[in-house]
């Protein structure tokens, strides 16, 4: 994949119909979703339980764009080839679920998939310095990870800011997931993130029968948040 710093939306299928995952998925990328991102959590490192190795191969055929994959799971280190496997693109681990991001992120690297870092909102930009040179994209929670529909923290923004002062000219991506909206996309947009992960504001009003709704809530976002980078240029 080339990298670029344009907009991406990524819905968290998180927030789709779990009867219908499949036709989910190619709704939101007939509407215009660049990435597609799955958010697996263990109940253990967060509170909640989703998607193991077989669900997400189970979506793979379905997915045409990008498959993202946020393991939110601790430990991480032992599943990380189950998930390569099962098709992501992308496998995130986060900082706080063990003590050698360094080696977790190098294992990753090692299935010849794309590798992402993130941050909950008590860990500081710093914690990333030394490990940004593995690393494909920086994932900012601007929530506490487990639920979707949560409020928007704003001290993700100056985060946001820092982290890329700190990326420079590396070809990284900076992902923001948590209370995604048009009020909010502007903010981190202005401040260097380019991968917008939404939940329910994507989802909103929406259904695989009406899938115009996230085709308009995609736009949404996108405009809001290009609006910003255009304003910040």
């Amino acid at each position: 994949m080339s990298f670029d710093r344009s907009i991406k939306i990524a819905p968290s299928i998180l927030s789709a119909d779990f009867a219908d995952f499949g036709r989910e998925i190619q709704a939101i990328e007939a509407q215009g979703a660049d990435w597609v991102h799955v958010d697996v959590m263990d109940g253990h490192f967060v509170p909640n339980l989703t998607f193991g190795p077989p669900a997400v191969k189970a979506f793979r055929p379905h997915v045409k764009t990008f498959m993202d994959v946020h393991l939110m799971i601790a430990p991480v280190d032992p599943y990380i080839d189950a998930y390569a496997e099962a098709g992501a693109d992308m496998i995130t681990a986060h900082v706080e679920a063990g003590p050698h991001i360094h080696r977790t992120l190098q294992a990753i690297r090692a299935t010849g998939k794309m590798a992402g870092v993130s941050l909950n909102p008590g860990t500081r930009a710093e914690a990333i310095a030394d490990v940004l040179d593995l690393c494909d994209m920086v994932l900012v929670m601007t929530v506490n990870p487990g639920f979707g529909g949560q409020k928007f923290i704003h001290s993700g923004v100056e985060k946001t800011r820092r982290i890329r002062q700190m990326i420079g000219d590396r070809p990284i991506h900076i992902q923001i997931d948590g209370g995604v909206t048009p009020e909010t996309a502007p903010l981190v947009a202005a401040a260097g993130a380019d991968v917008l992960v939404a939940g329910s504001a994507v989802f909103k009003g929406g259904s695989v029968e009406n899938p115009g709704a996230y085709g308009k809530n995609m736009r949404a976002i996108r405009m809001a948040a290009e609006g910003a980078r255009k304003d910040a240029a």
